[in-house]
């Protein structure tokens, strides 16, 4: 059966039609590796492209290790794979606050990526590769054999954006989460959006610009793990804080996440993990299944002794 983006059979309708919270829903990665490849892409695009499928693998598998992501990226429009045309852009980022970067270099030999140091990325150190990016760069998916609602939604939005932004954006293999289509991740921060709209990108790269993150559509932060994202953004939302690099995850345990500010403030946030009903495809073509929503509940303000919790709803 074929469904069209507007189809409320689609992954993508049925997950903004029940409300889907998209708190605490981003990919988790400290690091992206981003390879230009043109020409198509399959469901699996490392291992399903132009580019040799055991190249992609070991790629994955040696930056998957260290907490890194892979993806490939192109420019929006056609995506011919023109034979001979073998130079191709790399970006690569690391999202911590405070110390992220962002870099970039062209290679004729993408295999020389695997002598990359992967857990030095992770951990904050370009080691002088490539040359430092400017501007943020947004990555919107368009993944459309990974999903319908990436291909749709994700292209509809990049044509709406056509003639802004030369260079700042990029197509990018599936992300995580078609349902919130069109998706998109900011670098060098990391903060992963859903639902986009062409005003809401203008609103994210202008922040981003200044420094500033964008709240509205926001997933979370890729730095953090999905409970710390949630936090994250929970205590952004209770401060009216907006400056990207202002707050830090600096413990977790199962239900509680420890957010502290650079200006040296601290809270305990009270996270829940909980399932949706009613049940509903995660994608589209699979099975419906229950996801579920990681929430901040509780706001502790750790930097001053006995004050009661808040709630994170009242925030």
């Amino acid at each position: 059966m074929q469904h069209t983006a507007a189809d409320p059979a689609t992954c993508a309708a049925l997950s903004t039609a029940l409300a889907e919270p998209l708190t605490g829903t981003a990919a988790v990665a400290r690091g992206w590796l981003c390879l230009e490849q043109r020409g198509p892409w399959g469901h699996n695009a490392l291992v399903q492209s132009h580019l040799d499928p055991e190249l992609g693998r070991a790629l994955d598998a040696r930056a998957a290790e260290h907490g890194v992501r892979v993806q490939l990226i192109r420019q929006p429009g056609r995506h011919a794979d023109v034979p001979g045309d073998t130079t191709r852009r790399v970006l690569l980022a690391n999202t911590a606050p405070g110390t992220g970067w962002l870099r970039e270099r062209t290679t004729t030999d993408p295999a020389e990526l695997l002598d990359l140091d992967f857990a030095r990325i992770a951990a904050g150190h370009h080691d002088g590769w490539g040359r430092p990016v400017a501007d943020p760069v947004l990555l919107i998916c368009t993944n459309g054999r990974r999903d319908r609602c990436c291909a749709l939604l994700g292209r509809e939005l990049i044509t709406d954006l056509t003639g802004r932004h030369d260079g700042t954006i990029w197509e990018t293999s599936h992300t995580g989460g078609h349902r919130f289509a069109p998706a998109a991740v900011l670098l060098p921060s990391g903060y992963t959006y859903g639902r986009l709209t062409a005003p809401a990108v203008e609103a994210i790269l202008s922040a981003a610009a200044a420094g500033k993150v964008a709240l509205e559509h926001c997933r979370g932060r890729s730095t953090w793990e999905r409970a710390g994202q949630a936090a994250e953004l929970a205590v952004r939302e209770h401060l009216g804080e907006h400056l990207a690099d202002a707050l830090r995850i600096t413990g977790s345990t199962a239900d509680r996440v420890d957010v502290t500010h650079q200006d040296g403030r601290s809270w305990q946030v009270t996270v829940r993990v909980r399932e949706l009903d009613p049940p509903r495809p995660n994608s589209c073509g699979k099975a419906a299944v229950r996801p579920t929503a990681t929430e901040a509940v509780a706001i502790t303000d750790r930097s001053t002794p006995n004050r009661p919790p808040r709630s994170a709803s009242s925030a």
